[in-house]
């Protein structure tokens, strides 16, 4: 767990972008990898094994999100409750940040929104090969895709991103 904790909430939180939900998913790869570890036959990395679990568990979990939202109704009146039970208003803070970290968390959410702004199959790719540096056969075994399918679904996930981040930030 040591080992690989870091990394396997680092593509959980990419793919999800809810470092909770993230952290709850790693939890549970964990322990389903505890479970099915006699399962593992070493065809594989340890980590892409793993990996492909996290993955896994995390697509669920944007399933789940998104069938919640759906059937979630709510009011723009509500008041927002916090966890201490007082309903506050947000107040700005006072001290402004340094220009070149507003830019470059600006430009940090634009990314990863264009990201999140794919279908599932071209996050997926995008995530395991440019963000946790994976091999083709890799990701192929990870998703049970052919590697041709997976540089296929990279090379329009790189063109939908960079037509997102143009229409966002501008000509690159």
């Amino acid at each position: 767990m040591v080992k690989y904790q870091k990394k396997m909430v680092n593509l959980a939180y990419r793919m999800t972008d809810n470092y909770h939900d993230a952290c709850d998913i790693v939890q549970d790869a964990f322990i389903a990898a505890y479970r099915e570890i006699r399962g593992f036959q070493g065809k594989s990395r340890f980590v892409t094994w793993l990996s492909t679990i996290t993955m896994n568990l995390a697509r669920n979990r944007l399933k789940q999100v998104k069938t919640e939202r759906l059937r979630q109704g709510f009011s723009l009146d509500a008041p927002v409750l916090m966890e201490d039970g007082e309903v506050r208003m947000e107040v700005a803070a006072n001290t402004p940040s340094a220009l070149e970290m507003l830019e470059k968390r600006d430009v940090q959410k634009i990314v990863q929104d264009c990201i999140n702004a794919l279908d599932d199959e071209f996050r997926a790719v995008v995530v395991l090969r440019e963000m946790q540096g994976f091999a083709y056969d890799e990701i192929s075994q990870m998703l049970q895709t052919a590697i041709g399918t997976v540089k296929s679904r990279l090379f329009r996930a790189r063109e939908m991103l960079k037509n997102c981040l143009k229409g966002k930030l501008g000509a690159l």
